[in-house]
């Protein structure tokens, strides 16, 4: 029924994770010179630039829980990159704006997401690509379906 692994490195969530933190650590190397992580990058281009993101959508797209996103949101008010405001209609529903300095570091995270996927978009054919989001999207369904 299991097929044998031979090797850690040969199982898919070790190799997802890999993919992942190398990626992840390119990114850092790469806007470490602009003062932000690739964390923060992500964060700022998940917020609409000019209607603001709740942050419970912004939770939803990160897939971070409430403290961590907490955390992070603070740490982004006190280097001026966003700010919180409540909802007028419902004081608990909170939405998350960029400032201008944050527009102007998003602008600078959403070029090189741009670069690094042009990039690999020159390296995969056309078949390996729908092949891997074809694949990924199936790998992330059967985790939230796995019931042991």
């Amino acid at each position: 029924m299991y097929s044998k692994v031979k090797h850690q490195h040969e199982t898919i969530d070790y190799l997802l994770k890999i993919v992942w933190q190398n990626m992840a650590n390119r990114y850092n190397q790469l806007v470490a010179d602009w003062g932000i992580t690739q964390s923060i990058g992500y964060l700022l281009i998940n917020i609409d630039e000019t209607e603001g993101t709740t942050v419970s959508q912004v939770a939803a797209l990160l897939g971070l829980k409430s403290t961590s996103l907490s955390r992070m949101l603070s740490q982004m008010e006190q280097m001026d990159l966003i700010y919180r405001q409540s909802n007028k209609g419902d004081k608990r529903s909170v939405k998350v704006y960029l400032t201008d300095l944050g527009k102007e570091k998003r602008h600078l995270a959403r070029g090189l997401v741009k670069h690094f996927n042009n990039y690999l978009n020159e390296h995969l054919s056309d078949k390996e690509k729908q092949t891997l989001i074809t694949t990924l999207k199936k790998v992330n369904q059967l985790t939230l379906d796995y019931k042991p």
